[in-house]
């Protein structure tokens, strides 16, 4: 499977920040969308960097409170690991599980199309393993379509 067939499926929306959108202002956004991380892009096409729950949490830790009225910009990750939509998702699990992130932006031709998340990897294997037992169960009981 590849990463488009999981955008197919998710859909290609990215919720993205201009850099110097504040702290505060994310943490709005994060629970408004009910995610997890944002790409940081000027107009939304371009990845300048990524910035999540954790990124928050430890810059509040370091930092405290104040961090809040900071920007993006000064929290952010800004070595992004990227993947092409024909990348394969087993690739793109071993990147994720490797590098101990749970987002990834999808890019092609340098522009943003989407992001996976671990949640969407799960999900998928999830299906995959129902299907693969439902089809076994059928096989065993007798039950072929």
């Amino acid at each position: 499977m590849r990463i488009s067939d999981i955008l197919r499926v998710k859909g290609d929306q990215v919720v993205t920040v201009p850099p110097e959108t504040t702290v505060a202002r994310l943490v709005e956004v994060l629970a408004h969308h009910r995610i997890g991380a944002v790409v940081v892009s000027r107009e939304g096409s371009a990845v300048e960097g990524i910035v999540s729950e954790r990124d928050i949490v430890r810059a509040l830790a370091a930092r405290g409170a104040a961090v809040l009225t900071e920007p993006v910009s000064a929290i952010q990750t800004t070595q992004v690991r990227t993947v092409v939509p024909d990348a394969q998702l087993e690739d793109v699990e071993r990147l994720m599980t490797e590098h101990r992130f749970r987002h990834v932006p999808v890019v092609a031709g340098g522009v943003l199309r989407g992001v996976v998340s671990i949640g969407d990897v799960v999900k998928n294997r999830i299906d995959e393993l129902e299907s693969e037992r439902s089809t076994l169960a059928d096989y065993i009981t007798g039950e072929r379509t």
